[in-house]
């Protein structure tokens, strides 16, 4: 056995199109023991295309577990192993958190290979502001739970991005809509690099209308973009008089009344009364 520890490689693969491989990548490939692939019969297409015959193992979420263990004493062997993921980069939503902190546990030298990201190819052409963002990865299954992730981003200051599925973006977007409001501006990457790669960057009314009509923007694989929030300071100016307003009405009355009568004073939507005044309850 070798005294010498081997080295892991996190390599990005392409997100769509093979040709965006590097060729470092490709040399890395050729050269590890091991490639551990998040799915082996897809890795194959890409290691089959450049002639690279490598050994592959299966590193997925079901097995990351046990698997990372395996993994570790053939790099405590002298082995050095590439770990892969399906497309793009491997940790941003794909397996391999697990292996990494192992590595660094164990003193593993730990080299990253850049490549493929999709959430940085879409920001890139979405026309949103690129300063800030806030990555929150593939977003949950219920309404419910979604509606909530977007009300507690509602009012963050950086553009917000998120992974969708094909059967459920219809219903991210509805629901974004609910929250974020139609004029908020949202940015929807189709099929990366990809023979019918799609982006569109429009208001939420418009592209909740434009995926529900069009049947071709509910396939394949998305990330969405939402527009960092900006503070309107007009409002914000006037928001502060009917908050004393509010304040006062809610001293004298019940909350639905203090709301009822907001509006009829101020000509502002209830919605928007009903939830300063909850804040202003609760703060009291």
């Amino acid at each position: 056995m070798s005294n010498q520890n081997g080295t892991l490689y996190i390599v990005a693969t392409p997100i769509g199109n093979l040709s965006d491989i590097s060729q470092r990548a490709l040399d890395i490939l050729q050269q590890v023991t091991l490639i551990a692939a998040e799915d082996t019969r897809k890795s194959k297409t890409l290691l089959s295309h450049y002639t690279i015959n490598t050994p592959m193992t299966a590193y997925h979420e079901h097995n990351e577990g046990s698997k990372s263990g395996y993994l570790i004493e053939k790099l405590q062997q002298g082995e050095s192993i590439a770990l892969i993921s399906d497309a793009g980069t491997p940790l941003i939503s794909d397996p391999g958190y697990s292996l990494v902190q192992e590595a660094h546990k164990a003193n593993i030298s730990i080299v990253p290979v850049p490549g493929c990201c999709a959430l940085v190819a879409a920001l890139s052409v979405s026309g949103l502001s690129s300063a800030r963002f806030s990555f929150d990865g593939f977003l949950p299954r219920t309404s419910t739970a979604r509606k909530k992730i977007f009300q507690q981003n509602l009012k963050l200051a950086k553009t917000l991005i998120f992974y969708e599925s094909s059967h459920r973006i219809l219903y991210c977007l509805e629901d974004m809509l609910d929250v974020y409001g139609a004029d908020r501006k949202v940015s929807l990457a189709r099929e990366l690099t990809k023979t019918f790669e799609t982006i569109v960057t429009d208001n939420l009314l418009t592209l909740v209308e434009k995926v529900r009509t069009e049947p071709n923007m509910q396939r394949g694989e998305f990330v969405v973009m939402v527009d960092a929030f900006i503070e309107d300071k007009k409002e914000q100016e006037l928001a502060d008089d009917v908050l004393q307003t509010l304040t006062t009405l809610l001293g004298e009355c019940s909350l639905k009344t203090a709301v009822s009568l907001a509006v009829k004073l101020t000509g502002l939507p209830k919605k928007k009364l009903y939830q300063a005044a909850l804040l202003i309850s609760k703060e009291n």
